[in-house]
């Protein structure tokens, strides 16, 4: 019997495999393609705060290597500068879904992450010892856990009984990858549809992005749909044909009634879909995985006890359901409409007073996240817990160091920044207790400048989960609570 059994071997199956392995825990991950490659180049691209999260584990560095930065993003026709977001990584990545799920299964594999490919998941039945993931050609495969990362039509999350609700679609979309025959004179179009375009791919191959006149069945879109829909939109077809890649999606938007049900558990697509707009569900996914990977790893290992899980639903579905919201806001404005062009007026006004752009990129990035982790002791009341911990430049006794360098290993980390010295004592096998100095500043986004505290108690994560002000009241409490009961 494994650990755990990931099923599904996208992003987020793959984030969570490697974070499962980190964690010291038996995984391996069920996939139904054969191979990674996926049809066509899936639009991709990742924000700052998935940026960060690969930095804590140290492979940030193939993936800036291959992408294209951008340092601006936009809600509604507001143009939202990233620069000035407090990270070393203030832009969106541009990059297809197809590398970066091939720079993540890279990263697996180094970590001897097993995958079986090919493998159909048609069901999962738990009981009190473990659960049984059923498959397509006989037979199962047995977990103490079973995470469905296997996208939004998930039969992990269907055999499991969790609900799945949302705003139903409201319009849908042809994307493809085709090559054509006659002249691409526009580049893109907006109409009482929706938005429509046609961009050159560089290789005698052009993405098409068509939005439907009627709301589209639930099926694959054929050749000939294409076809009449552009000739609709632009008055020709331009002779559209030798298609690597066609399919349909819409602005539905659905979120798992729950994340957890006993021993399964759903991340990514799995647990919500959305329109694409904006670029966050790869982001989304992935964030889902690191803060579920190391907490299901002590969970499997007997460090902590199952309560553990309860706080990936409780801080992971709100901020999923804060997401969806941003998606379904931006998808307003993708078609012309006066009433609809009128709020973008208002939002170009508003947004630009006080710098309240910076708090919708923010959002937008990922960088405003927090989580409620019942914080204890006098630093309860400071701004950091459950806020992602800043990448500081601090210099150890073994020299300078970056705080996400601290993180590679997905170890729980106690900085210690003056005061009056702080003893890990009977966790000292599991976290990790670094002293430093650091002057510099401590800034959020969105709060910006905030008291320096004495010590922090860094998650595995990323996410504060404990603030020293001079004392270590609390601190226990805290270790208790993120890192397991205490050795004896």
């Amino acid at each position: 019997m494994h650990d755990v059994v990931v099923v599904g071997c996208g992003p987020t199956g793959m984030m969570l495999a490697g974070e499962l392995k980190l964690a010291g825990a038996d995984v391996v991950v069920l996939e139904r393609r054969e191979s990674q490659e996926l049809a066509g180049r899936r639009g991709g691209g990742i924000h700052a705060r998935t940026i960060e999260l690969l930095d804590q584990r140290g492979i940030a560095g193939p993936f800036l290597g291959e992408g294209r930065t951008i340092n601006a993003a936009t809600f509604g026709g507001t143009a939202l500068d990233l620069g000035g977001l407090p990270t070393r990584h203030p832009y969106t990545l541009a990059l297809f879904q197809n590398d970066i799920e091939r720079l993540l299964l890279r990263w697996t594999a180094e970590l001897g992450v097993p995958v079986r490919r090919g493998v159909e998941v048609t069901g999962v039945v738990s009981d009190d010892g473990g659960v049984d993931v059923q498959l397509a050609s006989g037979g199962s495969v047995r977990g103490q856990y079973v995470v469905g990362a296997d996208g939004g039509r998930s039969a992990v999350r269907r055999a499991a009984g969790i609900g799945f609700s949302g705003p139903d679609a409201t319009r849908s979309s042809l994307i493809a990858e085709v090559r054509v025959t006659g002249e691409l004179t526009p580049s893109g179009k907006i109409d009482e549809r929706g938005v429509h375009g046609l961009h050159p791919l560089g290789d005698g191959m052009v993405r098409v992005v068509l939005t439907e006149a009627e709301l589209g069945p639930n099926t694959e879109p054929t050749l000939e749909e294409l076809r009449r829909g552009l000739t609709e939109v632009f008055g020709t077809d331009f002779g559209v044909h030798s298609p690597a890649w066609l399919s349909r999606f819409t602005d539905a938007t659905r979120q798992a009634e729950s994340y957890r049900k006993d021993r399964v558990l759903l991340a990514g697509d799995a647990a919500h879909v959305h329109s694409p707009t904006g670029g966050l569900g790869i982001g989304l996914g992935i964030q889902d995985a690191v803060n579920l990977g190391w907490k299901l790893g002590q969970v499997v290992r007997g460090v902590s006890g199952e309560e553990l899980l309860d706080s990936y639903d409780a801080e992971r579905r709100p901020a999923g359901a804060r997401a969806l919201k941003y998606t379904m806001a931006q998808s307003l404005f993708q078609k012309a409409d006066p009433r609809q062009e009128a709020l973008r007026d208002l939002l170009d006004e508003v947004l630009v007073l006080d710098d309240a752009a910076a708090l919708v990129a923010a959002l937008v990035t990922g960088l405003d996240v927090a989580y409620k982790v019942g914080a204890q002791g006098p630093g309860a009341g400071h701004p950091l817990p459950g806020r992602r911990m800043p990448d500081l430049d601090v210099v150890t006794a073994d020299g300078p160091v970056r705080v996400f360098e601290l993180l590679h290993q997905a170890r729980p980390v106690l900085l210690e920044l003056g005061g009056p010295g702080l003893d890990t004592g009977a966790w000292a096998g599991r976290v990790r207790h670094v002293t430093a100095d650091y002057d510099g500043g401590w800034r959020l986004p969105v709060l910006g400048e905030v008291a320096a505290p004495t010590a922090v108690l860094i998650r595995p994560d990323g996410y504060v989960a404990w603030v020293g002000e001079g004392s270590a009241e609390g601190l226990s409490g805290a270790l208790a609570t993120w890192c397991g009961a205490a050795d004896t």
